[in-house]
């Protein structure tokens, strides 16, 4: 077995976690689709790829869980990015607890991010004027351990002409946006490959976190991406592609045989009814292009650091935020959030309207539910929900330095055991305190011992809870129920698709799952849905 920090501090690791938003379980090459990922499908063929890493269902509870260890309730957003008045609620980052960065930092690391930020309360996109970034409710990357930060405060918005950004500590109006020359993905791929050539002007090593908004609503992608997938999809569309992706991921040993396909959702129609089959098959190809053009500017990281010399001992991780998202946008309500015109005075059409060609900057829609159901696929349900189509996310990691051979690994793991990982990796203590303030202890576990190819396993259960939605994961059962219906027990070996519901037939372990997800909520302070906010 090779060394890693854990057990020798001569050479320790940089480390980058890449994250992408609102992507489904099977939505790149290496986990079954038709996308064009070489650069993810290499990171695979040259690491290790997890098949049941969870995050928390949606993008500010996972960013949370990520950066600190903790359950997001924990962390201060048990909910999203607004103020309830309560600790466990309050829409940001909380003061006792730490980010990885934070950790690494006072362990020596440099500390980069670019990208989406989303765990420092709620902004007003439609006046950026108003924002107040740094004061008290509204923290930064740089006040939460970044040394350097370039990026998007808020959750989403237009790729072409961001409403507001933050370079360090300085909102900026991005050079490009007003006259077509910018593209948001690009921009945080740009900015991580810049941020890698700053740090090997010191010697500490650096970790960096990378978080794209691709492929979060609205569609918008650049034509020429579009153009290698519209035609694709028209043929057989969200039926035929479920059944080949499932088919692929069964082939690549990332799912069991014998579980069967959840079924069409019964809110998608079967392919042959749909009458605007361009109209569909356009939105999908430029929800791809959106995931195509994030993969390349992966490769471009990954490419300076072969450049540098870098590759070998540099720990780098890839997953998304939450499962593909069925949100339906103008008619949820989403798009009247957003900016109603482009720089140049031009209309924005906003909702998924028929007949409307999507991708360009004067459009925002999302490509909706069942497109959404075959991102998800073989599981059900979806972004918010804590089914296995809400909280499944491919997982890739790459580190020449200490994994030898390519595998599969089939351990239950989740974004909590991140910062675990990177300390443990680093060979960086978490702190018991934190700039005079107490620190929550650590809820994660790390997850060297599954790089290194030690038979990991987790020692505890894996809690969720979000608008209601809660499950428990304990081996090989899960406890899980969809807001505000009953609890549903599965036993995740033979059946991960959620199809056999055996609660009715194991009280037994029903009852003690029941009892230990109270417990968890008590402990961390989980309120009864829907929270009824303090101020």
């Amino acid at each position: 077995m090779k060394e890693t920090h854990a057990e020798g501090a001569s050479s320790r690791p940089n480390i980058i976690l890449i994250m992408a938003d609102d992507m489904g379980f099977s939505d790149i090459g290496c986990y079954g689709s038709e996308i064009q990922t070489p650069n993810l499908n290499g990171m695979a063929a040259r690491g290790v790829r997890f098949t049941q890493l969870y995050n928390c269902a949606r993008c500010c509870p996972t960013r949370a869980s990520l950066l600190t260890g903790l359950y997001p309730h924990q962390a201060g957003i048990g909910h999203m990015v607004g103020d309830y008045g309560i600790p466990e609620y309050q829409g940001y980052l909380r003061d006792d607890c730490v980010t990885i960065a934070e950790a690494l930092k006072a362990g020596g690391y440099q500390t980069y991010m670019s990208g989406k930020w989303h765990v420092g309360g709620s902004y007003d996109p439609l006046a950026p004027e108003t924002w107040n970034p740094g004061e008290r409710g509204h923290p930064t990357p740089r006040q939460r351990g970044f040394d350097h930060y370039y990026g998007t405060l808020d959750g989403a918005g237009s790729y072409f002409h961001p409403h507001a950004m933050l370079e360090d500590d300085t909102i900026i109006h991005p050079e490009g946006a007003d006259t077509g020359d910018f593209y948001y993905t690009d921009a945080i791929s740009d900015r991580a490959v810049g941020m890698i050539d700053d740090a090997t002007k010191h010697d500490d090593p650096f970790f960096m976190y990378v978080a794209y908004t691709a492929p979060h609503w609205p569609l918008q992608a650049l034509p020429e991406d579009i153009a290698r997938y519209e035609g694709r999809y028209r043929k057989g569309g969200w039926d035929a592609l479920r059944t080949a992706r499932h088919e692929e991921m069964k082939g690549l040993g990332l799912v069991s045989k014998k579980w069967d396909i959840s079924p069409r959702d019964e809110e998608a129609p079967p392919w042959q009814e749909v009458d605007a089959k361009d109209w569909e098959d356009v939105r999908m190809a430029v929800y791809a292009a959106q995931i195509d053009r994030m993969d390349r500017g992966i490769g471009r990281i990954l490419d300076k650091l072969r450049e540098l010399d870098l590759e070998d001992n540099t720990l780098v991780m890839f997953l998304a935020d939450n499962g593909g998202c069925a949100e339906f946008l103008q008619e949820d309500g989403w798009s009247q959030r957003y900016a109603t015109q482009t720089p140049d005075g031009k209309p924005i059409t906003t909702g998924n309207i028929e007949g409307v060609r999507p991708g360009g900057p004067d459009t925002f829609m999302s490509y909706d539910l069942p497109w959404a159901n075959a991102s998800n696929a073989p599981f059900r349900l979806y972004k918010h929900w804590v089914h296995e189509g809400g909280i499944s996310t491919p997982f890739i990691v790459q580190w020449p330095a200490v994994i030898e051979e390519p595998r599969i690994e089939h351990g239950v793991s989740h974004v909590v055991d991140f910062m675990a990982t990177c300390l443990d990796a680093a060979g960086v203590p978490y702190p018991e305190t934190y700039e005079g303030r107490a620190i929550t202890p650590l809820e994660g576990e790390s997850l060297v011992p599954a790089l290194e190819d030690e038979g990991w396993e987790r020692e505890q259960p894996l809690f969720w809870e979000h608008e209601g939605n809660r499950a428990v994961r304990d081996g090989r059962w899960k406890l899980v129920s969809k807001y505000p219906g009953d609890w549903e027990l599965y036993d995740m070996v033979r059946d991960r698709t959620e199809l056999k519901d055996l609660s009715g037939v194991n009280q037994p372990q029903v009852d003690a799952m029941v009892a230990r997800y109270r417990a968890w909520a008590a402990r961390c302070g989980v309120r009864d849905w829907p929270v009824e906010p303090r101020r």
